[in-house]
């Protein structure tokens, strides 16, 4: 039996397009060959690299119109194959025609009336024609990397973007229309030469993302704190002498990037406590506002080198959850006895101070001796005044914790308790929790738990009562000998630090957590990884490192479709099966530290994607 006719099926296949790549020559898609036409974009797809059109064929434009063929299909014809049909096409809905050489778009682009992605990036166009209003499907717009200066206004009134990116172009300011873009939720502006933002901006109130780096902005209007759904802010590489005071109405604002900019003073960024990273490196801040440690409770990094810092307030121990703080050449003499109590802190930088009240050779030594010797001090400073030593950490709650001496008195805080959403309570040398604090801590809807850095031997039951509400535990660094089985109710929890305690085996409960996307299991005492954890369907970043694991289960590895960084340094892995290179999901895989020959140590050090072609190479044929 005879197939179908060749023409036909490649209509059909034409049809059924959604998405149309610029080919690599305009000479190709000025090919008058029908069978070649569409062949030409639906079986060999030019690679983006290659493409140089600097004018497209005008077929394009007409892209979604039914061809003579298919209008003129009788009934008996349609009878036979009904894909031909004109009303069963599909319409064309992402246009790709970056990294060619256009100079300019005809027109008639306003045919494509159910476009929602036009990419449009690394061209040389300087305009855009007033027609590009008439595409009111479009969601995604990327203008990046051309010599646009301004956007025709019609732009403006396109009712449905969400995406937009005019990075890397030659724009001097942003049209105050752009605030009527009402559902866009990304902006960049990047590597322009703007001078100002237009009053109004603050109109767009679902922005998520604004990029503004590398421009020559000198101040921000004072509408800009309204966008309140803003969750990141680069301004890294203008010409700001000042932040808004009022930057705590940015509730939502978790990433700020000002570095490289003429700011010599920090707000207290009051309001703003979902704050993860503050990066204000190369400005003129000459001091830490002790309001900013106290407002920042989720802080995990602060990036303040190369500033005029002289000193850092004892007040930075309020930084609870502070991962990485850098303060590399400024001026500072001393550093606060305080930051040892920093539970989470990994890395300290202070190189190019002029500290001289700890040892050059210390300093050298890094973090961790940086901060033992400050913890030292600490308690040295504490037997001398008798114990009653009392820090900026500690002075806030000395009513609270005479009333209850047997307890931190930030546990049963409960205005801090309901502000932040977090019970850490870290470095108090605990050995138990009793239950009316979980309780407490669930009636006022607390998801994160940190007990870090103390003395507990199990997890505390009363942690049961929050099952329902912790999205993240942290129980590193105590001596947790093993986990309960009630840790397969917590049906919430995304996050879950165990590291660094004596832990051997996870209950087969465990694979029950099907919402858990990271776990720490490193520095404990695992010989395999457990049966349980190749049930988590959802985990993505497994870490595993220092502990004395033996053997890979590549076939319990499979089993985890999410899993992307898997790191296992430090263990007594002996033999790494080939067949681990054909979990391609694994994007970052950590093997340092093992006995095994195989990989040799010059193939790891090339990086994750050396690792698995090697292995993948030597799976046996």
């Amino acid at each position: 039996m005879c197939g179908p006719h060749p023409r036909r099926r490649r209509r059909q296949r034409y049809y059924q397009i959604r998405e149309f790549q610029m080919a690599s020559s305009a000479d190709e898609l000025e090919s008058d060959d029908p069978e070649d036409e569409v062949e030409l974009e639906l079986d060999d797809p030019a690679p983006q690299s290659s493409k140089d059109a600097a004018a497209l064929p005008e077929r394009i434009y007409d892209i979604n119109q039914a061809d003579d063929d298919s209008k003129k299909a009788n009934l008996v014809q349609l009878s036979i194959s009904e894909e031909d049909a004109w009303w069963n096409q599909v319409p064309l809905e992402n246009l790709d025609l970056s990294s060619n050489a256009l100079s300019h778009i005809s027109p008639k682009i306003e045919n494509l009336l159910t476009l929602t992605v036009l990419q449009l990036h690394d061209n040389a166009l300087v305009a855009l024609p007033p027609e590009i209003g008439k595409l009111e499907k479009l969601v995604r717009l990327n203008l990046s990397h051309n010599k646009l200066s301004e956007l025709p206004i019609e732009l403006f009134s396109l009712p449905e973007l969400r995406h937009l990116n005019i990075s890397h172009n030659e724009f001097i300011e942003l049209n105050p229309d752009i605030s009527n873009l009402h559902m866009l939720e990304f902006l960049d502006a990047g590597n322009n030469n703007i001078n100002s933002l237009p009053g109004g901006i603050g109109f767009l109130v679902r922005l998520t993302a604004l990029l503004l780096g590398d421009n020559h902005i000198k101040e921000l209007p004072p509408d800009i704190v309204y966008m309140r759904s803003l969750q990141k802010l680069d301004l890294m590489k203008n010409d700001l002498i000042a932040l808004p005071e009022d930057m705590g109405l940015l509730r939502k604002l978790q990433c700020l990037y000002v570095q490289h900019n003429d700011i010599k003073e920090l707000p207290g960024f009051e309001g703003n406590e979902a704050l993860n990273e503050l990066h204000a490196s190369n400005n003129f801040i000459e001091r830490v506002p002790k309001d900013l440690c106290a407002n920042l409770p989720h802080l995990k990094i602060l990036d303040l080198r190369d500033n005029k810092i002289t000193q850092l307030p004892d007040e930075v121990c309020l930084l609870r959850n502070l991962n990485r703080l850098d303060v590399s050449n400024n001026s500072i003499s001393v550093l606060p006895v305080t930051l040892a109590s920093l539970a989470h802190l990994i890395s300290l930088q202070v190189d190019g101070n002029p500290i001289k009240t700890i040892r050059r050779d210390i300093l050298q030594c890094g973090t961790a001796r940086i901060l033992k010797t400050l913890q030292d001090r600490a308690l040295a400073k504490g037997r001398e005044d008798g114990g009653a030593e009392e820090t900026a950490c500690s002075s806030r709650s000395a009513a609270a914790s005479q009333q209850q001496q047997q307890l931190p008195p930030n546990m049963t805080d409960k205005y801090k308790l309901r502000h932040t959403r977090t019970l850490a309570v870290n470095l108090e040398n605990l050995t138990d929790v009793p239950s009316h604090v979980f309780e407490l801590a669930s009636a006022e809807k607390v998801h994160v738990v940190d007990f870090a850095r103390n003395q507990l031997s199990a997890l505390p039951p009363g942690l049961q009562h929050m099952s329902n509400l912790v999205t993240e535990l942290v129980l590193a660094h105590n001596v947790i000998a093993s986990v309960p089985t009630f840790i397969s109710q917590f049906t919430r929890i995304t996050f879950l630090n165990l590291s660094n305690n004596v832990i051997k085996d996870l209950p087969p409960e465990f694979g029950l957590l099907n919402t858990l996307r990271e776990l720490n299991i490193a520095n404990n005492r695992f010989e395999f990884l457990p049966n349980g954890l190749y049930e988590l369907q959802g985990l993505e970043i497994l870490v595993a490192s220092d502990n004395h694991i033996k053997a890979l289960n590549v076939a319990g590895l499979e089993g985890l479709p999410r899993l992307n960084t898997l790191d296992l340094r430090n263990n007594d892995i002996e033999y790494v099966p080939p067949i681990l290179g054909n979990l391609t999901n694994i994007t970052h895989l950590e093997l340092v530290g093992n006995p095994f020959r195989q990989p040799r140590h010059q193939i790891l050090m090339k990086g994750t994607d050396a690792i698995m072609s090697y292995l993948r190479d030597r799976i046996p044929t």
